[in-house]
């Protein structure tokens, strides 16, 4: 399994003191399957509700076994026993600050999977609370920054035009905060790189409204900075075919074709282990036969153009 795709699973289980040969035995165990989409939990069960037990102490043996075992099972991609894991975690502590933004990330991960809004709606309010929680006990935490603009960004996509222009100014703090503090997490430059892009194509009507109504729209986004986070996401993390799909994209509606295709072959080389890697491959391997075809029809033009260049001075010639 490569590293990138479990690289959080794994980073909370060195914090917690987990040996290194449980974390390979949980990398043997990942299969290329496809993992199966997690039944909607109740509505008691999206918000863990904190619970007094003044006998257990926030560092307790029964707390660092449920964040030992909710890593181990996001390392195997099974996010939906991973979350009750958290959730059973800050039923023992409510602050637990790593319980709360990988249940936040969780909540957003499982929410994606359905196309129904209303469940949709329902995990990413759970992952907006606990991504709150999770800046409240550490402001200035790169990880519960970068929690709280995944649920923002998720949110957007459901709300009303209006309310997705006032998500997009608020998402500015928490998505600076994140790559500011954990540089390092790909995640969260992906993040920056859709906020870049999508800022900077504001049209008049949403740059008239954001002005007027919410006063001002963020400033300094560009197409270029959407690139520069993204290509940052790949260094960080080059088995992620989510980031080259992003960036052909912007490749694309700039008109950069060839590097667009350079992105997307490389994608569909990647290997898949998630239902979502395999919806993303096929995305791509549907992006690229259009644009091989533009580039070989603008080929083929300028081809014809330069012949003709050779054939005019000939021409000339001849007819003097």
């Amino acid at each position: 399994m490569p590293l990138g795709r479990v690289k959080i699973g794994v980073l909370v289980l060195g914090l917690l003191g987990w040996g290194s040969p449980r974390v390979a035995a949980a990398q043997k165990a990942t299969t290329t399957s496809q993992p199966s989409f997690p039944a909607m939990p109740e509505g008691a069960e999206l918000v863990s509700q904190p619970t007094t037990r003044t006998s257990l102490a926030p560092d307790s043996v029964a707390l660092r076994r449920h964040l030992r075992q909710a890593a181990a099972l996001q390392a195997k991609y099974q996010d939906s026993e991973a979350l009750a894991q958290y959730q059973e975690a800050l039923k023992l502590n409510a602050r637990n600050y790593t319980g709360l933004w990988q249940a936040a990330v969780l909540s957003v991960r499982i929410g994606n999977r359905y196309s129904d809004e209303t469940r949709k709606k329902a995990y990413f309010s759970a992952a907006r609370d606990y991504a709150t929680r999770a800046v409240a006990v550490h402001p200035l935490g790169g990880e519960s920054n970068y929690a709280l603009a995944l649920a923002l960004f998720s949110e957007a996509g459901l709300l009303s035009a209006r309310d997705r222009l006032r998500i997009f100014k608020e998402l500015r703090t928490p998505v600076f905060l994140a790559v500011e503090h954990r540089p390092d997490l790909p995640e969260a430059w992906q993040l920056l790189g859709r906020w870049h892009y999508r800022v900077a194509h504001y049209n008049v009507l949403e740059k008239t409204f954001s002005r007027i109504v919410l006063g001002g729209y963020p400033q300094g986004a560009s197409t270029k900075k959407a690139v520069l986070a993204l290509e940052k996401a790949r260094q960080l993390d080059s088995t992620r075919i989510q980031y080259c799909y992003d960036l052909a994209r912007i490749y694309k509606y700039q008109g950069q074709r060839r590097r667009a295709i350079r992105v997307l072959q490389e994608a569909i080389k990647l290997p898949t282990y998630t239902s979502e890697d395999l919806a993303m491959n096929r995305l791509c391997q549907q992006l690229l036969p259009p644009l091989l075809r533009a580039v070989a029809r603008r080929d083929r033009l300028h081809a014809r153009w330069y012949e003709s260049l050779r054939a005019t001075p000939a021409t000339s010639t001849t007819g003097q």
